[in-house]
């Protein structure tokens, strides 16, 4: 009996050590919160290195001029305070962030929702929900939230990141098609039933413009591969409407342009007005989180660098509050331009950088030829952008491969976020998946008598009389606290062993249930002894004063003396 019982406990006893080297590694290993990675990037710093830089700086601009400006179309603002974004934005986080490649700037994570608080608050509401997030994102750093993103599961980010790409597509129908809205329409539904109900008012023209920006974006890259389809799309599509005398909608009969600097401004808020804007604030700073540090994770994967999460949530807070302050929008991660930044040759925070001066000097140079531009080609623009962050392939893999229940999550996550918005779906998606995970914790917490089935064994023994042995496997939480009341309740024997071995951790209302038991028990004259009792559920026995209440044996050999000297 002492050999099976041992080995009923052996695997646990591992893990456990395993698991406190790890968190020993770790806190061994833990980054500093605040280390921008351009300060070590400057040491040994070449010539080389930043012809390198300067290269890719101005390739990742280019790459950022049409997608500053559409980006900025489809949040509801001005086209040249998307540029404000990528400028002020992606200068303050290359130079103060985690990751050496990052590339920062407006993304289409962000347009539906900005154009939501523009048409609820009014670009003011916008500034001061960007400067609240800008906050929560420093709070997180400082607070070491960085590696707590991970936590989020994949099916949530998959789910919200496709719903965003369906409501982008969506709000950019109506310039494709060239119609004329009576209303103006803010939530995703709406604006389908405004794309119905003005169909009629469909503008063969822009659908023409459309088509060609389309199809320019999608055949270019296949044989011209270092110069952004867009310009071409742009440049083709501006001719075409100016030669032909297009009645088609182009950015400078639809907004004023300007040429000017941005110019820092603190915006009139009153209380009332914070109260307001604080879900979307806390909405922008989560979002700004999440796809800041995915962006991360993916340069870190095509670099083989590892990124300080705490102290880029800081540069990405302090990010946020200057485009704010210099009347931009908010700011995050790119994926597609941190990749571009790599693949040319950008290895340290001053490609960043110098991608955010040149987009300066495209601002007070080029900005007027903006004006040219035509709306159809935004949006042919956005839905290229918005199918390549869609992650499609993902949400069929999940629904294909997946159990039903991260399915479930998935799709909740998705239609939320489509139907109503991010707010509601992330809250959702985590408590649904949070749900979820508990019941399968609890499934796999399980409390069985041990029996003598291997009595037989050389290394056997026998149980002293009016003894029972419980072995306890996985962790004793709300979700599974229940299991472990009604197998010892049951228990027909005067001393009861509960080997807790393979028990990790303990929450509150497993002590609960716990103290329960063992107060049930003293009523009965029966006594519990606890072997093998781990770190973290001792240091909670001891909290909760429940240490003094029971026996508590360092083995099986120890706990079976203890019930032998009590039969």
């Amino acid at each position: 009996m002492k050999f099976f019982l041992e080995n009923c406990c052996f695997k646990a006893y591992n893990h456990s050590v395993i698991y406190k080297k790890m968190v020993k590694n770790m806190k061994k290993q833990e980054q500093p919160i605040f280390k921008p990675e351009l300060i070590s990037g400057l040491k040994g710093y070449s010539a080389a290195q930043l012809g390198k830089d300067l290269t890719s700086g101005v390739i990742v601009a280019i790459i950022a001029l049409p997608l500053s400006i559409a980006l900025a179309l489809a949040s509801g603002v001005t086209p040249e305070q998307g540029l404000y974004t990528a400028i002020v934005a992606g200068f303050v986080i290359s130079m103060l962030g985690g990751s050496r490649v990052q590339i920062a700037g407006p993304t289409a994570a962000f347009a539906t929702i900005v154009a939501g608080i523009v048409a609820e608050n009014g670009f003011s509401g916008l500034v001061l929900a960007t400067l609240i997030a800008g906050i929560l994102l420093i709070l997180m750093g400082v607070f070491r939230l960085g590696s707590l993103i991970k936590f989020i599961p994949y099916t949530i980010t998959t789910g919200f990141t496709t719903g965003i790409a369906v409501t982008l597509i969506i709000g950019q129908i109506k310039d494709f098609l060239g119609l004329t809205f009576v209303n103006s329409p803010i939530e995703t539904i709406e604006k389908v039933e405004e794309v119905v109900h003005q169909f009629h008012t469909f503008n063969f023209e822009a659908l023409i413009i459309g088509a060609v920006s389309l199809a320019v974006l999608i055949i270019f890259p296949k044989f011209i591969k270092k110069i952004p389809p867009s310009i071409f799309a742009i440049v083709i599509s501006a001719v075409l409407v100016k030669v032909f005398d297009m009645n088609v909608n182009t950015i400078g009969s639809l907004y004023t342009i300007s040429s000017a600097l941005p110019v820092p401004s603190i915006p009139e808020f009153s209380l009332d007005t914070v109260k307001a804007i604080i879900p979307d604030a806390f909405t922008i700073a989560v979002l700004a989180a999440v796809e800041s540090l995915l962006s991360c994770v993916v340069a870190d994967g095509m670099t083989g660098n590892r990124h300080n999460s705490n102290t880029e949530l800081i540069a990405q807070g302090a990010g946020n509050i200057a485009s704010a302050l210099f009347g931009g929008i908010p700011a995050t991660g790119a994926i597609a331009r941190t990749a571009a930044n790599i693949k040319n040759g950008g290895k340290t925070p001053v490609a960043g950088m110098v991608h955010a001066v040149v987009l300066l000097l495209v601002l007070v140079v080029l900005m007027p030829y903006a004006a040219l531009i035509p709306m159809p080609t935004i949006a042919a623009i956005l839905f290229v952008v918005a199918y390549n962050m869609s992650e499609w392939r993902e949400f069929v893999a999940i629904v294909k491969k997946s159990p039903k229940s991260d399915t479930l999550v998935l799709l909740v996550t998705f239609v939320l976020t489509v139907v109503f918005d991010l707010v509601v779906a992330i809250i959702a998606g985590v408590i649904l998946a949070t749900v979820l995970f508990m019941k399968r914790m609890s499934d796999v917490t399980d409390a069985h008598e041990l029996k003598e089935t291997d009595k037989n064994s050389e290394d056997a023994k026998e149980l002293p009389e009016n003894t029972l042995v419980f072995e306890i496997t996985g962790p004793i939480f709300f979700g599974a606290s229940a299991k472990i009341a009604d197998v010892v309740r049951n228990g027909d024997k005067q001393v009861i062993i509960l080997c807790m071995k393979s028990v990790p951790a303990i929450d509150a209302t497993g002590l609960h249930s716990l103290e329960t038991v063992i107060s049930e028990c003293k009523k009965q004259d029966k006594t519990i002894i606890l072997s093998h009792v781990n770190e973290q559920p001792m240091q909670s026995l001891e909290k909760a004063k429940l240490h003094d209440e029971v026996l508590i044996a360092q083995n099986i050999d120890e706990a079976l003396e203890m019930a032998s000297a009590k039969a």
